[in-house]
């Protein structure tokens, strides 16, 4: 006998299937072939005249002039350069007028100069305790923080509640946010660009909070708040010193490995409790 027909899946089961398989956006219904739109905006290529040029004929008006691919390129990220630091002035501008972390959220609300907006469903600010003693800064929203609008949720965000509370804390206790505050497409790291144009409303953000102490999660968020270029598995352990221009003294800050990083190597969890138990000795002291 014939195998019987599959039985269709209802869209409620195929939309099931398609998170389990790792599928967490929709880009398109067709494939669109780059190529051929490229094509059809330069023109067809002519073929080269053979022979000797005709010198009683009329002369050939010459064609414009066009720059070398090299010059046109640079000129172009010359431009973006330009309107990146247009963007990034506004930002400042946005973030310094904020008085408080409700003013600061506004403002991100109401800016639009981050590309990350378009694809993102949320603005993923803060979770947790505007006056609390501790920060911790991730590196970017992922597909469920961006569906809640909360960072660091998920399993991820489950973790660092258990790490939090292995040293007698909670949320109420922090204030938790990232590096960037829309989730980039498909979970890519941010650009360099992109946490630029973030950076006015995190630096202010901390100032605003004045916590006691920092804690960047992961190398992203420790290369853009402490300027460090290391792995982040030589920088964890340490302490090093965050300021800003605004700030009345530096914040003690010390990089955490990410929680993401820490499913993937549970072994690297007992790094994690040294550096939890120095950032509880740190906060008693303080």
């Amino acid at each position: 006998m014939p195998d019987p027909a599959p039985t269709p899946l209802s869209n409620r089961a195929l939309m099931t299937w398609y998170l389990d398989a790792g599928v967490d956006e929709t880009i398109g219904e067709q494939p669109v072939n780059r190529y051929a739109a490229l094509q059809r905006s330069q023109g067809p290529v002519q073929a080269p005249v053979s022979g000797v040029a005709d010198q009683s004929q009329t002369p050939l008006q010459q064609a414009p002039f066009q720059a070398p691919e090299s010059q046109q390129v640079s000129q172009q990220m010359s431009q973006q350069d330009v309107q990146g630091d247009s963007i990034v002035q506004n930002a400042y501008a946005l973030a310094a007028a904020a008085k408080s972390v409700d003013d600061l959220r506004a403002a991100l609300e109401s800016f639009e100069g981050c590309a990350l907006q378009k694809t993102a469903t949320n603005l993923v600010f803060t979770d947790g305790n505007p006056k609390a003693s501790l920060m911790m800064v991730g590196e970017a929203p992922g597909a469920e923080e961006d569906r809640q609008g909360v960072p660091f949720v998920g399993p991820s965000g489950k973790l660092v509640d258990q790490m939090l509370a292995s040293i007698g804390l909670n949320r109420e206790h922090v204030l938790i946010t990232n590096t960037v505050f829309w989730r980039p497409p498909g979970n890519r790291s941010p650009t360099t660009q992109e946490i630029a144009i973030c950076l006015p409303f995190l630096e202010r953000l901390i100032e605003l909070v004045d916590p006691k102490i920092l804690v960047p999660v992961g190398g992203p968020a420790s290369t853009a708040l402490l300027a460090q270029q290391k792995g982040i598995t030589k920088l964890r352990g340490h302490w090093f010193s965050y300021a800003s221009s605004r700030m009345a003294s530096p914040i003690p800050a010390t990089p955490l490995l990410h929680p993401a990083y820490l499913l993937r190597s549970p072994a690297q969890k007992r790094e994690v409790w040294k550096d939890l138990l120095a950032i509880r000795q740190k906060l008693d002291e303080a």
